[in-house]
């Protein structure tokens, strides 16, 4: 890899550690906290990429890459955000980011990103943004979260958003399919055009495929669960498809059927399946993503603000009751647990009793047992296991569990041994017994703030 990389970021963290990979990978570097710095070594000529931050002291790095863009035309910028929402990812396809990544970022994964960057010409400009009102709204999205799954979720949303090709969206009831569909469409250039779903009725008749395609115009059709369609109806929406030309609407569909088992049961035309899966989207569902939970509560206990004029909170032990929850009704049900929290009690705090009735779990309701004298670290960790085991009312919890306790018991231990030795990393890696560029790595991956202090325990 060669070239000059301008990085910008607040965390001195992040900068060092990008500065020695990319260094360390065969380029020049430039690292800064200050977004006005950046933009002065834009100007000025400097770099072959930029890798920056969203947030910064001075300054929106998304709001920046305009201007960069004006006085660079074909320089690289390669956005990275703790903002871990679809509106970060597609704010950055709209503003013409060279790629976007989450924090905390995988760093051979961004590596081989900057290379590509590096490598290839800037690619084709996006379409001009909506506007900051539309995308306030969108703001309000509960497409909201920073596990890999939604990550990769949303950079494939804002590559194909303003694209002709079908769009199949795949996912288990309540996961936001639907959702996910007028999202494409509110954020595309086809924004100011109708979008329709469309039910099996107005398919029938001899007009109604024209008559559906009339209706929407340059828009979008959405087929809302379409593995439920009878062998009428999917014929009907085969020929709707063949009718289709210049300016036709972009054509979506849903289903959290496997429509490849359902083509070899019979169940499903082959060519319709053909003519809808262009891309396919899969939205996971919330077991499979369980670190997102406390971050759509909080999005749900927000919203529940602004629309009932109720403030609430949940206490930790409860949040960590919610996040092991099974969630079998995915997203749907947990913004109807939060709203049903929110509407049924006055209090500022979420109480154990009120959690457990809308979850429907005893176990919730009970007090912790508070540690026991003399007791073992592992005494204490089986104790923990054991309650969290038995949230789940007999079910077994969501898969991941052995990565899940790991990172749980490894931050708090990597934070305390860092405050421990007042932030100084090298005697904190040897305290822990680990080398230095592991401890780095943890402290990246974990997304650990390292503060100094002078004194040393």
């Amino acid at each position: 890899m060669d070239g000059t990389v301008l990085v910008a970021d607040d965390d001195r963290t992040i900068r060092t550690v990008l500065t020695q990979a990319l260094t360390r990978a065969g380029c020049k570097v430039h690292a800064t906290s200050s977004l006005m710095t950046l933009m002065r070594w834009v100007e000025e000529g400097k770099g072959d990429l930029v890798i920056s931050d969203v947030i910064m002291p001075d300054g929106n790095g998304l709001d920046a890459l305009p201007r960069i863009s004006r006085m660079r035309p074909g320089l690289p910028v390669i956005v990275i955000s703790a903002q871990n929402t679809i509106m970060t990812a597609i704010q950055a396809a709209e503003a013409e980011a060279f790629d976007y990544l989450p924090k905390p970022f995988d760093l051979p994964d961004l590596m081989k990103r900057s290379a590509r960057a590096l490598d290839q010409k800037r690619r084709a400009p996006a379409v001009p943004s909506a506007g900051r009102e539309t995308r306030e709204a969108g703001e309000d999205l509960p497409l909201v979260g920073r596990t890999p799954a939604m990550q990769a979720l949303y950079r494939l949303v804002a590559r194909v958003m303003n694209t002709d090709i079908a769009v199949l969206i795949t996912g288990e009831s309540g996961t936001g399919k639907s959702l996910l569909a007028r999202t494409i469409h509110d954020f595309s250039d086809r924004r100011t055009q109708p979008f329709i779903v469309a039910q099996a009725a107005a398919l029938q008749g001899v007009d109604g495929p024209a008559a559906l395609i009339a209706r929407a115009r340059g828009g979008s059709i959405l087929f809302d669960e379409v593995a439920d369609y009878d062998p009428d109806s999917q014929a009907r929406v085969v020929r709707l498809l063949d009718m289709l030309g210049d300016k036709a609407p972009r054509v979506m569909a849903t289903t959290q059927a496997d429509l490849t088992q359902a083509m070899a049961a019979g169940r499903f035309r082959q060519d319709l399946y053909f003519r809808l899966g262009g891309v396919s989207l899969h939205v996971p569902a919330l077991r499979e993503r369980v670190e997102d939970i406390p971050l759509l509560a909080d999005h749900f206990l927000a919203r529940g603000e602004r629309e009932f004029g109720t403030t609430r909170r949940l206490p930790p032990d409860l949040r960590e009751v919610i996040r092991a929850h099974p969630w079998p009704g995915n997203v749907r049900q947990l913004e109807n647990t939060i709203r049903r929290l929110l509407a049924t009690g006055a209090d500022p705090e979420i109480g154990k009793a009120e959690v457990a009735a809308v979850l429907g779990q005893r176990s919730a309701a009970e007090p912790l047992a508070g540690p026991i004298d003399n007791e073992k670290l592992s005494a204490s960790v089986a104790r923990h296991l054991k309650r969290y085991f038995d949230l789940h009312g007999g079910q077994l919890p969501p898969a991941g569990v052995y990565q899940r306790i790991l990172k749980e018991v490894e931050t708090p231990l990597i934070e305390i041994a860092l405050d421990a030795t007042a932030g100084n990393q090298a005697r904190c890696a040897d305290l822990l017994g680990i080398n230095r560029n592991t401890l780095r790595k943890k402290i990246t991956d974990l997304d650990i703030r390292v503060t100094r202090r002078r004194k040393l325990m």
